[in-house]
């Protein structure tokens, strides 16, 4: 009679690790590529002249495809309503600039050389942004409401945070 007692080689239904318990249906997410892209939060690092305009991720411009707006608006993180208009360019290549508007943002919240830049995407064109220094600290600022060419500011409450 052959002896019915069998041999631990790792495998069979003992304890130790193995592929789960259940019906056999896995838990794990779909793979990256059943996913639908959706595109909300990336950043830039300035590594050139901080006031000429600004490329963003393809990624980014191929999520707004068939949908690429002229103009963006730019929302100091916390710092009120406050909104930036900023020119769009996209250069027939899959590539999306901001440009005309850019400049006045950056120099109002100090953006230059080094810093990262973080974008948040809302929808309806608008980027809410954070502005993180050279050592990765993230600016604040006083107030979002400085002189601007936009509509009226009178309602516009400054962002006030203590250093």
């Amino acid at each position: 009679m052959a002896s019915t007692s069998r041999t631990r080689t790792g495998r069979g239904r003992g304890r130790g690790r193995g592929r789960g318990r259940g019906s056999g249906s896995s838990s794990l997410p779909p793979p990256p590529s059943t996913l639908p892209l959706i595109i909300e939060e990336f950043f830039i690092v300035v590594y050139e002249d901080p006031l000429v305009k600004k490329e963003l991720p393809k990624k980014f411009a191929d999520y707004l495809d068939g949908k690429e707006p002229a103009k963006v608006y730019l929302r100091a993180a916390d710092c009120g309503p406050r909104l930036w208009t900023v020119e769009v360019l996209f250069d027939g290549q899959g590539r999306m600039y901001l440009d005309k508007g850019w400049e006045k943002f950056a120099i109002a919240h100090g953006v230059d050389f080094g810093c990262f830049v973080h974008f948040k995407y809302e929808g309806d064109d608008v980027l809410i942004v954070k502005v993180f220094d050279g050592t990765m600290c993230r600016r604040y600022y006083y107030s979002d409401d400085e002189d601007t060419d936009d509509e009226s500011d009178d309602d516009v409450k400054p962002c006030i945070h203590p250093l």
